[in-house]
């Protein structure tokens, strides 16, 4: 009987259209699934804003929750009538208990879900996909539906990701497989939330093997597209931002857009550096239950006052893009949801920061855009540009992902004469952060957890088993040029293919690595992160001549 290892060598060569095939069910699978939680979502955050609507006393036209101007405060409504006040204290409290429970027995649900899915690809983490799913969707719906500050979209990936593991299970999958698997579900869930399938695909390389393979690519890319198949059918074809842009900005203007870059990077590095200090604020407070209680308790004065902070902000973006807000009030819902979505994300509730940060950035460029129209004169129609600026300069500072940035904001919007403009803020923006010594923010809480629970479900049986690595050997890397043997992998670690072109070579220690040749490398799942950062530091890392 072959071992695993030869097992996972022999799979791993013939497995690019399997993984298509299996990667399309998956799509599928994924999309039942997210479709099922933004439907739920839907329905949750709409009977909030009806509530609030009532509450207020049948105002004028408003958005609830999502804060169009004129809406009048449910403060006093509350106070006039004590019975629906105490209704709705029973009903938060029920979403805070539900919530507060789903941590508590899935701990892993907790958060925005990609860590957890970017360190079991690395061999960090082990997920129970069997309770992940469950206790990530009651416990997403809880929290957001009940008026947290956080998105969906990092859940979907994470529900996506264990759609993926449950289907290696279910067809007894090597590990190897099992994570590429994963990936696939990760991109179809990233494509479902947002409806963009090569937004998906793309942060599937980018975002969590950081690393180009074609099997990767067209496994995710067929996840991607069944899942936006699904997506299309349940939530129809209209984009995600329904913005009416004009025109491209005019080259003349382009300058304002490195002044914006700089921003948004800067601004970016702030965010990061104030969910670090918040989650060590929170984490002075010893249970779970406290934790979760301070932003469940700050939803009482936000819904009275100002609910636009409140819940995942998604048509914010385009009041703001529609002119609704002056000055002095985009400055204020600036702060606010910025405070709010990082208050309510420090606190461990299941919830991603995905869209609570595209929406920050479309409120940034769209106050950049009227503090700008202050001193020259640009015609007012291209705030809904400048909107879109701030959001994908915004997503490149934070999570330091520049191409799924420009990708995903452009089939979010539905419209690619702004692509260059994208391009241009999201690499000054990610530049800027990248100066500053700003940590990509899911590498930044991936590290954290993984200090404060360093075994993270795995045990020493999960560590022993075989994985296979993939890496480039870049041109001018360290490695192009020498022998095998000089690149010290970890003990256990043994490179088993050498791709030079249509070539196979068979490595051995004298073998002469070239630009160009991508290795296997065959590892316990113990050792992957270690042996990544070897093969990283020698074989994409510029050579200092």
């Amino acid at each position: 009987m072959k071992s695993k290892a030869e097992q996972a060598i022999e799979r791993i060569s013939e497995i690019r259209y399997p993984l298509i095939l299996q990667g399309c069910c998956i799509g599928v699978l994924t999309g039942i699934v997210v479709s099922f939680f933004r439907r739920i979502l839907i329905a949750a955050e709409s009977l909030r804003d009806s509530v609030l609507r009532e509450a207020a006393g049948g105002a004028a036209e408003s958005a609830g929750t999502s804060g169009v101007p004129g809406m009048q405060s449910p403060g006093t409504a509350m106070m006039q009538h004590p019975r629906m006040a105490v209704l709705l204290l029973i009903v938060l409290a029920g979403c805070f208990l539900g919530t507060w429970l789903c941590v508590r027995l899935v701990p892993l649900c907790a958060g925005s879900g990609i860590p957890q899915v970017a360190g079991e690809l690395k061999g960090r983490v082990f997920q129970p996909w069997w309770k992940v799913i469950p206790a990530k969707i009651i416990g997403g719906t809880l929290a957001i539906g009940a008026g947290l500050s956080l998105g969906r979209e990092g859940p979907s990936i994470q529900l996506g990701a264990m759609v993926g593991k449950g289907f290696s299970s279910l067809i007894d999958r090597l590990a190897t497989e099992e994570k590429l698997l994963m990936t696939c579900g990760a991109a179809a869930g990233l494509s479902c939330a947002f409806s963009a399938p090569l937004a998906g695909a793309v942060f599937a390389l980018e975002g969590l093997h950081k690393n180009f393979s074609t099997d990767v690519l067209l496994g995710s890319m067929a996840a991607s597209i069944a899942s936006d198949f699904v997506a299309f059918y349940v939530f129809g074809l209209t984009p995600v931002f329904d913005l009416s842009i004009r025109q491209a900005l005019p080259l003349s203007l382009y300058w304002t857009l490195a002044v914006l870059g700089v921003l948004l990077g800067f601004f970016g590095m702030i965010y990061g550096k104030c969910i670090a200090f918040t989650q060590d604020l929170y984490d002075l407070i010893p249970s779970k239950a406290g934790r979760l209680a301070v932003p469940f308790l700050l939803l009482i004065p936000l819904g009275l006052w100002y609910p636009m902070a409140m819940g995942g902000g998604y048509r914010l973006v385009t009041q703001v893009a529609d002119e609704k807000f002056v000055l002095s009030a985009l400055a204020l819902l600036l702060m606010m949801k910025f405070c709010y979505s990082i208050l309510s994300f420090s606190a461990g509730a299941p919830g991603g920061i995905f869209m609570p940060l595209l929406v920050i950035g479309g409120i940034a460029g769209g106050l950049y855009f009227t503090a700008v129209t202050q001193i020259l004169d640009i015609p007012q129609y291209y705030i809904d540009n400048f909107v879109i600026y701030g959001m994908v300069g915004y997503f490149a500072g934070i999570v330091r992902s520049p191409v799924t940035g420009v990708i995903l904001i452009t089939e979010m919007v539905g419209d690619f004469t702004n692509f260059l403009a994208l391009s241009v803020v999201a690499l000054i923006a990610y530049i800027t952060a990248d100066l500053l010594g700003s940590v990509p923010i899911y590498q930044q809480l991936l590290e954290r957890m993984l200090r404060k629970d360093p075994d993270c479900g795995m045990t020493d049986q999960l560590r022993r088993n075989k994985v296979l690595l993939e890496s480039d050997v870049y041109i001018s890397s360290i490695m192009d040029g020498r022998r095998l043997k000089e690149m010290k992998l970890p003990r256990g670690c043994l490179v088993v293919s050498v791709l030079r072109g249509p070539e196979e070579l068979v490595p051995g220690g004298d073998t002469e690595l070239k630009g160009g040749d991508r290795l296997t490398v065959l590892c316990n799942q113990g050792r992957m992160d270690e042996a990544d950062r070897i093969l990283k530091k020698m074989c994409r890392t510029e050579r200092i001549r």
